[in-house]
């Protein structure tokens, strides 16, 4: 978190977000989810990134799955 931002409660923030009407808390909604979409998609590129398969590889592990 920047050091400029300043500390706010989590129950206060959303005891104040929840007295807003439904269309500011869907914005509000809509926001979070825009600035939380790349971290969670750089965290999946993370987890998948590895080694190239040959096509060997890849048939071999095909046949291994029909054969069971």
């Amino acid at each position: 978190m920047a050091s400029s931002v300043p500390e706010i409660d989590r129950n206060e923030l959303l005891r104040i977000i929840n007295l807003q009407d439904y269309d500011y808390r869907f914005y509000i909604f809509n926001e979070l989810k825009k600035s939380l979409i790349f971290d969670r998609f750089e965290a999946l590129l993370k987890t998948t990134k590895n080694d190239s398969l040959t096509y060997d590889e890849i048939t071999e592990e095909v046949e291994s799955v029909r054969k069971s």
